[in-house]
């Protein structure tokens, strides 16, 4: 029997996490084969690799340790791909020559798969001078602005596209700019932006205090702090963003306080890395570790916990030695500190079976002490560890044991690490887990709520046609087969009813006994008043979180999952019945790259370049689906022998693209958009600013003359997916690039397609 509970588990293990061949000819045949790899890989440094390879397969087995997306497709494929999900890139020297090598470590880093982020309050602000030059500074948001678009042009490993995020001080005196940067909806869309805030700042919003914007030593000048923190708080009301991470609390907490300084995050936000610092990350199932669930003595196996946990620590350590990594600062950084993030996913499934609301002050409670004990576990097994192998190469007993997180540890952890040392410098990490949590069987995600309970989706098979299947939660699932039609109980609660304080206890309590930060997206309804907005982010501040993200729907930045409101029914009746919890819109979902037919029509191009001695023959053949026309694959060709490798290459992204559906238009737009730094070329009577673009001009050309977009600069004409809008319904925001769907919703602070997992965050 398989071991998916349902058609989108399998299908998001074979897109993403199965190993397959070149040709796509699948070398996992099962998703026993997958785990059998990973933990055959990261058993491989183990003196006793037969022992810990058969551990690593239990905990993997059914699900229940889930080591994140980078991991389970990577590991034991020989590919040379990072393992690691977070980087922080080195501090951004205020050069421009400093600036454009940090600007090509970022493309290294996410050209092998990882998502990076940067602090641009190194750069002087806008207008300061800039000697020996006799110009002005242009300011940090202008070279954001070529960050955002190299990660355009970077498709990373496993066809995810890069993610960013930028931090900026609250005192840069560019914050103003940074804060409605998103105003503009074409700018800085593959960043996520978050303001550093500092406790000397909140102390002056509290108290109505001014506030100095300052570089180096100069003052640019002084604001009210209130009025700068409504200035975050209006365009996070109406853009959904910057988030805030409270900076200063996070390096007061920091194990590592005594050799490093922390000014940014990963693009999730809940790994806060130092310069050129890297984390892996995993998640515990809680959700699969509740014993007789919705029955009287339910409850967590607090055994199977303490082993799981001890099991997944030592795995993780041990990718630390099995990846490769971009850069050699961050294998360096990694090794010497040997940072794990081990977080856990099912959280608001796990209390659902306990019979828990989520969002109480019982269901918080619980939540602090699961998380305490993961945290107590994850630390004792570190400290055998370093028995057994060694303390991190940083070690240092009192620096380390000073630290505000170790201060609260308990005594006897406290004791341990002093007498023996850890092997992880930081071991704990809430993180997205929303593909994975659809790849474990549709578990809530991380530690959000259950944000729909079921919902219809329609698959696009290969040959065209569409079947419908329900998709529903986990603990829904466990229900029905043990209740059948009976009626949800009262403390089923989701993500749209929840109110949003309920949400910020949650992360509180969590966050009590996390090492390092949280992944989470505080939903707030569309009608909520800016007064009561405000006070959700006051509330994270008191409450001692170290950040806040919230997700207010609205005109500006789209609606995300629909849900049906057609239902007066309450929470207590059949679940797929729940209101606001299954979704009306009909979903369309890529579940295989299209295979190619034995035949297609096609047209080839000739591109004679300028003193160029060969000429390019561009072949782009086509595929028709749902009745529409559109590109399948291209062919680059030339008998200059200096092209081979980088047409080869390009042959095969481009291809892959096309093949994957949606929006393809963006290629065109990214490959007109490159000059060459030689100069360009006239070519017909237009300047041209590169071969590439002369490349990018034909795919044009060809799409305009197959009706695939209406004419030159005009982008995406008509997608088979757009038929997916019903004759006279209202428009549901974005659609999902990656499969068309209109399933996108906000989940930890990125938005996640329901459908295939799809996030800009990876």
């Amino acid at each position: 029997m398989s071991r998916f509970q349902a058609p989108i588990a399998e299908a998001i293990w074979d897109m993403k996490y199965r190993f397959k061949a070149a040709d796509g000819t699948a070398l996992d045949g099962t998703v026993e084969d997958t785990w059998r790899r990973i933990a055959r890989a990261l058993a491989e440094v183990e003196a006793e690799p037969a022992k810990w390879e058969a551990e690593f397969y239990a905990a993997l087995e059914g699900f229940r340790f889930l080591p994140a997306g980078r991991i389970t497709a990577g590991a034991g494929t020989g590919r040379s791909v990072t393992l690691f999900n977070c980087f922080v890139m080195g501090t951004i020297p205020d050069t421009m020559e400093g600036i454009f090598t940090g600007l090509k470590e970022a493309a290294l880093t996410m050209q092998q798969g990882g998502g990076i982020g940067y602090d641009f309050s190194t750069i002087r602000p806008r207008g300061a001078e800039v000697k020996g030059v006799a110009a002005d500074a242009s300011g940090p948001l202008s070279f954001m602005d070529v960050w955002d678009a190299m990660c355009r042009t970077i498709m990373s490993a496993g066809s995810r596209r890069g993610a960013m995020m930028a931090t900026m001080r609250c005192d840069h005196p560019d914050i103003e700019a940074f804060i409605e940067a998103k105003k503009d909806p074409a700018r800085l869309r593959m960043f996520n932006l978050s303001v550093l805030v500092t406790d000397p700042f909140m102390a002056a919003v509290k108290a109505d205090g001014p506030w100095e914007l300052v570089f180096g030593d100069k003052v640019y000048r002084t604001v009210q702090a209130r009025d700068l923190w409504n200035r975050i708080m209006r365009s996070t009301f109406d853009f959904a963003e910057p988030g805030v991470i409270f900076i200063d609390r996070i390096n007061a907490t920091n194990n590592l306080g005594y050799v490093e300084t922390i000014a940014a995050t990963n693009p999730c936000g809940e790994q806060p890395l130092p310069p050129y610092g890297a984390c892996l990350l995993g998640s515990i199932n809680l959700a699969t570790l509740v014993t007789d669930a919705f029955e009287a003595g339910s409850s967590m196996d607090m055994a199977a916990l303490d082993h799981l946990v001890r099991v997944a620590v030592r795995a993780m350590d041990n990718v630390v030695d099995a990846s490769r990594f971009p850069l050699p600062e961050q294998a360096a950084e990694a090794k010497a500190k040997r940072r794990i993030g081990l977080g856990v996913t099912g959280l608001a499934d796990a209390l659902l079976m306990v019979g828990l609301r989520y969002g109480s002050e019982e269901a918080a409670q619980v939540t602090e002490m699961w998380m305490h004990k993961i945290a107590r576990s994850a630390y004792l097994a570190s400290v055998d560890l370093a028995k057994e192998k060694g303390a991190f190469p940083l070690f240092d007993a009192e620096g380390y044991l000073a630290s505000g997180n170790m201060a609260g540890m308990d005594a006897d952890v406290r004791e341990a690490v002093r007498a023996h040392g850890i092997r992880n410098a930081l071991l704990t990490s809430v993180a997205p887990t929303g593909t994975i949590s659809l790849y474990a069987g549709n578990v809530s995600s991380g530690i959000e709520p259950v944000f729909a309970y079921a919902y219809t989706r329609k698959v696009l098979q290969k040959d065209g046609s569409r079947t419908e299947e329900e998709v529903v939660d986990y603990a829904v699932r466990l229900w029905r087969e043990k209740f059948g039609d009976a009626p949800l109980p009262d403390h089923f609660v989701n993500a749209q009813t929840l109110p949003p304080l309920d949400h910020v206890r949650m992360q509180a309590a969590a966050q009590r006994w996390v090492d390092s930060s949280i992944s989470k997206t505080i939903n707030c309804p569309v009608d909520i008043s800016f007064d009561d907005f405000k006070e959700v982010y006051m509330a994270a501040w008191d409450q001692g979180c170290k950040g806040c993200t919230t997700y207010r729907p609205n005109d500006v930045t789209g609606s995300v999952l629909t849900v049906s409101e057609a239902t007066d029914k309450a929470p207590g009746e059949a679940p797929d019945q729940v209101r606001g919890a299954v979704s009306s819109g009909e979903v369309v979902y890529l579940s295989h790259p299209l295979d190619r037919p034995a035949a297609l029509e096609g047209q080839t191009y000739k591109v004679k370049w300028p003193g160029s001695e060969h000429a390019l023959y561009i072949t782009i053949n086509d595929i028709v689906t749902a009745g529409h026309r559109r590109p399948f694959e291209v062919f680059i060709n030339s008998k200059n022998m200096e092209h081979f490798a980088w047409t080869v290459a390009l042959t095969r992204m481009i291809s892959a693209v096309f093949r994957r559906g949606g929006d393809i238009s963006f290629v065109v737009e990214e490959l007109k958009a490159v000059f060459d730094p030689r100069g360009g070329a006239w070519m017909e009577g237009k300047y041209i600013p590169s071969i590439l673009a002369a490349i990018g001009g034909v795919i044009e050309r060809h799409l305009i003359d197959i009706g695939f977009i209406d004419g030159e600069g005009m982008g995406l004409k008509s997608d088979p997916k757009a038929e997916l809008m019903r004759v006279g319904e209202a428009p549901r925001g974005k659609s999902c690039p990656a499969c068309g769907s209109y399933d996108l919703r906000m989940v930890e602070g990125c938005l996640t397609c329901g459908s295939c997992g799809h996030s800009k965050c990876g």
